[in-house]
């Protein structure tokens, strides 16, 4: 019975190969440049905007972090729900941390290995729904 699971998902695997991938790419060509590196030349006035608004860099790395604190637990989780189905639609996930009315978040790019346009997007999109909170 076994032997007959497992040539059943070989044989699965094996026309799905010859298929492609089965599961297309959602990325676009501007998700794909949205996850590069930020340059010296872009990073200085998009960090200065974000800083206005209490982003601080990360000593020893290279990301954005912000605390924000909220009147209740529900508005806290409220906040991070819609920060979350906004971080889906992106396929940029931040690193957060939540206790009781604190939301701790640290932004960076994996797929580069530092800050990218997708960190800026998502900071500002994190700043305009705290304000409505």
């Amino acid at each position: 019975m076994h032997w007959l699971m497992f040539r059943s998902c070989s044989e699965l695997c094996s026309i799905f190969s010859k298929q492609g991938n089965i599961f297309p790419s959602t990325r676009t060509a501007k998700m794909a440049t949205d996850s590069l590196w930020l340059t010296a030349g872009e990073r200085e006035p998009l960090l200065m905007e974000l800083k206005a608004t209490g982003w601080v860099e990360v000593e020893g790395r290279d990301a954005l972090y912000k605390e924000l604190h909220f009147k209740t637990f529900n508005q806290a989780f409220g906040f991070m729900s819609r920060v979350a189905l906004q971080a889906e639609k992106m396929n940029h996930h931040p690193e957060w941390f939540n206790v009781y009315n604190k939301v701790q978040i640290t932004l960076t790019t994996h797929d580069c290995g530092g800050l990218s346009k997708k960190d800026i997007r998502l900071a500002k999109f994190i700043d305009k729904v705290a304000l409505t909170m």
